[in-house]
């Protein structure tokens, strides 16, 4: 892969150039970054520390949190690092597997947001089956899939994206190595490089798109049914936060990869801070401010560090 490229290294042109709305940006930034942290490795820990939270729906949660952090995380530092310092260089190996990592992460998103939509599906229009369907040998099973299909996904992608001759300039205009922006550096035909990221993209895409589509058209068709408007709001309370975060992440991202090569332009960086950026920070807040559920554990995890904190208190106060 890349065996006949001539460039060694790369230069990030990044968001800006002007020197004080760098300053502004990375203090911007590294807030949401470090919010992006905190916000998902917390989910993370509270998914894992309290016991009411270990059903299936959590289980996917906690990845998708950890997909997050790890992408924005890919990102992010270098991102920061470059709005501070005038060498934005970056060697051609750092390129690749930050594009790679960034490929894989979000292609993982796509068939896991695809798997919590199914089991959503199946505990509002399956209940009575559920504990039997969605057994913690099939979550790990959905989870597996996800990570190995994203695995092979950005194997190609990137494949297709440095396999090329680079012999021209090396800037790239983007604030990471994405596949658009180095594209317009190969020097060789990049046609069919761009027809197999767009069917790979679209088959990822559009794939899990459909089967979130199917789970809520089968969910709206069962909750219209229901007798109980306490039934219908729990389950519109159940999928709400879930289609928020799909809207957001594959609106953007359809945006990105799903448009010709001649449609992209500045407004490119925009859209691409939205979905590695800012996102991933929002994602954590939205599944924990609308589920009730996430809001009692995170009472009762604060609770019980309190009372912990408490007793080694009376503990040392009786030594």
């Amino acid at each position: 892969m890349g065996g006949n490229q001539t460039q060694s290294q790369f230069v990030l042109l990044g968001i800006t150039d002007n020197p004080c709305l760098q300053v502004l940006l990375f203090e911007l930034f590294l807030l949401i970054y470090i919010v992006c942290l905190v916000g998902n490795v917390g989910l993370m820990v509270l998914v894992w520390t309290v016991p009411s939270l270990h059903t299936p729906m959590y289980f996917f949660l906690a990845h998708f949190s950890f997909m997050d952090a790890c992408y924005s995380t890919v990102i992010s530092p270098r991102m920061l690092m470059d709005l501070l310092m005038e060498d934005k260089t970056i060697s051609f190996a750092g390129c690749v597997v930050q594009f790679h990592g960034f490929a894989f992460f979000v292609t993982s998103e796509c068939h896991l947001l695809a798997a919590m939509a199914h089991d959503h599906h199946v505990a509002i229009c399956k209940p009575l089956l559920y504990v039997r369907i969605i057994s913690s040998r099939v979550c790990w099973q959905l989870v597996a899939w996800s990570y190995f299909i994203a695995f092979l996904s950005a194997l190609v992608f990137t494949a297709c994206t440095f396999g090329g001759s680079f012999c021209g300039h090396n800037h790239i205009d983007h604030f990471f190595c994405d596949a658009t922006p180095v594209l317009r550096l190969v020097c060789s035909d990049t046609r069919l490089s761009q027809l197999v990221i767009f069917i790979f993209v679209g088959f990822n895409g559009l794939s899990t798109v459909g089967i979130i589509l199917l789970s809520y058209i089968r969910i709206l068709h069962t909750v219209l049914t229901m007798s109980s408007a306490q039934s219908r709001s729990r389950a519109f309370n159940t999928c709400t936060s879930h289609l928020t975060v799909v809207s957001l992440f594959y609106g953007t991202l359809f945006y990105m990869y799903l448009q010709p090569a001649s449609s992209h332009g500045s407004q490119d960086k925009v859209a691409s801070i939205l979905y590695t950026v800012v996102t991933p920070m929002l994602n954590p807040f939205i599944y924990s401010l609308r589920n009730k559920e996430v809001k009692r554990a995170l009472v009762k995890l604060r609770r019980r560090i309190s009372n912990r904190g408490q007793n080694q208190r009376a503990v040392a106060a009786q030594e």
